[in-house]
């Protein structure tokens, strides 16, 4: 069959898609790749995947109706003339508008895969900005409008579809929950924490809805009690976005020495390697990607009690769910593996056993395929 990704940034569809892609081609299948941000790099690498780099305009956060219309336009011109049997979109606006297009198109299968419901749906500690409420409203109509072209539409974990379709009488045709988007376990191997000082980390863009105020304030805390603890962050700043970490603030953490923050790095799984425990305080998420590695490696986890956090922690087996903006529960978890150093690698063997069971990424991989009747 063709077969269409439409995705976004062209580095995360390699990143997250790498796999999927090199499966849907063993298999037989030409398949075409949709994202917005080519260069020639990103183009060779996809090339090499045995895949074709279709380049496309969609912008991942604007509310101008003109330029979405054209999007759906654009997207449909390119469907009518590649002519695909199946389209995957993946994300809100690729699932929204590219579902739209596929169908204008006549494309026989439309597919969504929402991996977390985003801003918009996320729980902030003061309650929804006036933004929010406003982007909720508009995304809900979109919804409304994309659902009948979608034949399928794709969640990662259980609480999505309920809070999306459920709560605000939305009617899909179909839907599934794959669980995760999975890790290849094999580039992912387990490693043995390295004794000494039991080392925290954080991955994620540094973000409110992330939990990284959560993380570091809870950083400041443990270290006052337990100074030779180590606390690791990994991720971007975000200036731009009003919940973001300040520049001003991460160097005050630096300068206290409260955490460690190398920057850009190039190979992540090292760093969690070179770690005890993984913490990601967020406020919701899909199944997240970089959770699933930490496991995959075989690190404790802590985690919120919230929406696709919570698929990847059995409390009290591989790790803690804590409350969300909870910074006190948060420091006693932390302690908790401090003062009892064994039950890192106890409950990081428990991830591994998690990781095999639920996010090996041939298993997902092969039940997406299933699911979109490929296999």
């Amino acid at each position: 069959m063709k077969v269409s990704i439409l995705g976004t940034v062209a580095r995360d569809t390699i990143l997250f898609r790498r796999e999927l892609i090199l499966k849907l081609v063993d298999e037989g299948h030409e398949v075409f790749v949709f994202c917005i941000d080519y260069t020639d790099e990103t183009r060779q690498l996809m090339h090499d995947l045995g895949c074709t780099a279709i380049d496309y305009s969609l912008s991942r956060a604007g509310l101008n109706p003109f330029a979405d219309l054209a999007a759906i336009y654009i997207l449909r011109k390119l469907f009518s003339r590649i002519k695909p049997d199946l389209v995957l979109s993946c994300f809100v606006k690729p699932s929204i508008y590219g579902s739209i297009a596929a169908r204008m198109a006549g494309v026989p299968r439309r597919f969504a895969m929402l991996e977390g419901l985003g801003f918009v749906f996320t729980d902030l500690p003061r309650g929804m900005t006036v933004k929010q409420k406003l982007l909720r409203k508009v995304q809900l109509f979109l919804y409304r409008i994309a659902l009948p072209s979608i034949d399928k539409i794709i969640f990662l974990n259980r609480d999505d579809p309920i809070d999306l379709l459920d709560k605000n009488n939305l009617k899909a045709n179909r839907v599934e929950v794959l669980g995760g988007i999975g890790v290849n376990l094999e580039l992912y191997s387990y490693s043995e924490p390295t004794a000494g000082p039991v080392r925290f980390i954080f991955i994620g863009r540094l973000l409110a809805e992330k939990g990284i105020f959560e993380y570091v304030d809870a950083a400041r805390k443990v270290k006052a009690s337990y100074p030779e603890s180590e606390f690791v962050v990994l991720g971007g700043l975000d200036e731009a976005n009003p919940g973001g970490l300040k520049k001003n603030q991460l160097q005050k953490l630096l300068d206290d020495r409260v955490i460690i923050y190398p920057g850009y790095v190039n190979d992540v799984s090292e760093w969690i390697a070179g770690s005890s425990v993984f913490v990601l305080p967020s406020y919701r998420e899909g199944v997240p990607r970089s959770t699933q590695e930490a496991m995959a490696i075989g690190r404790a986890v802590i985690t919120t009690d919230a929406p696709g956090c919570r698929e990847t922690v059995v409390d009290g087996v591989n790790g803690f769910l804590v409350p969300k903006f909870n910074v006190d529960i948060l420091v006693d978890k932390m302690t908790y593996f401090i003062n009892n150093p064994e039950a890192v690698k106890v409950m990081g063997l428990e991830s591994r056993k998690v990781a095999v069971d639920k996010f090996d990424i041939d298993k997902i991989n092969s039940k997406l395929m299933r699911v979109m009747g490929l296999l």
